[in-house]
């Protein structure tokens, strides 16, 4: 039942559910807006219970910044519970909004089962959120965690997971230098693109693939150090 007012006409906070659920996305972003403009501790729940279903990246991201106007408090409960949805999308908005809030509190919700997800966007996300909300004890333990994902999905996934070891800096060189060596040809080339992008940012993903899969092909002795210049 839609709550209404003594008028009989539906209360402002169920005429903003209805809009945030309307056919049009332009109609469901400046719900979102306004809801972030003036925000309602009691929007919340529809807040983020439209985020695992809205199909608009657009509505997503003003959904994500008007939970993040909201008090942590409020929200972390509730994107937390989140986690644990059989929805794959509800499960990734969370985390994202999640990031996006930055308290690390949230860090023991980010667990291995979220790490490897089968769904490739979760993962991603995971991976995304796990590097903001890392304690600093926990960095080296997650850049090992990372790195058994070496390999995995296509170039989009491949990269989420280099830029999501990438900052983690210097907890991460190990890591690389031992899935370097891996028996599967695929995590090598991985993990040496991963390095290179560590030591030389500006290469770009697909030139670091490129350089990785050469050295896999002509031998580490004919490899150029990784910040050299060609």
């Amino acid at each position: 039942m839609v709550p209404i007012d003594s008028t009989g006409k539906p209360t402002p906070a169920a005429r903003v559910v209805a809009a945030l659920a309307a056919d049009n996305s332009s109609t469901r972003l400046n719900a979102a807006l306004a809801v972030g403009t003036h925000p309602d501790p009691g929007l919340v729940d529809a807040l983020v219970a439209r985020g695992g279903v809205e199909p608009d990246f657009f509505v997503r991201d003003m959904l994500t910044w008007a939970l993040t106007r909201l008090p942590s408090e409020i929200t972390m409960p509730r994107l937390l519970a989140e986690l644990d949805s059989a929805h794959a999308q509800a499960r990734s908005q969370a985390l994202h909004t999640l990031s996006k809030i930055g308290d690390r509190s949230a860090w023991p919700a980010i667990t291995t089962a979220l790490l490897r997800d089968a769904d490739d966007t979760v993962a991603r996300t995971a991976w995304r959120a796990a590097v903001v909300l890392v304690p600093d004890a926990e960095r080296s333990a997650l850049a090992t965690e990372l790195a058994m994902q070496f390999g995995r999905g296509d170039r989009e996934v491949q990269l989420s997971l280099s830029q999501a070891l990438v900052a983690l800096a210097d907890v991460v060189e190990p890591v690389l230098e031992a899935a370097a060596a891996h028996r599967n040809p695929a995590v090598r080339v991985h993990a040496r693109a991963t390095e290179r992008l560590l030591y030389d940012p500006d290469a770009g993903f697909d030139l670091a693939v490129h350089e990785a899969r050469r050295v896999a092909v002509l031998g580490p002795d004919r490899e150029e150090s990784p910040g050299a210049d060609r």
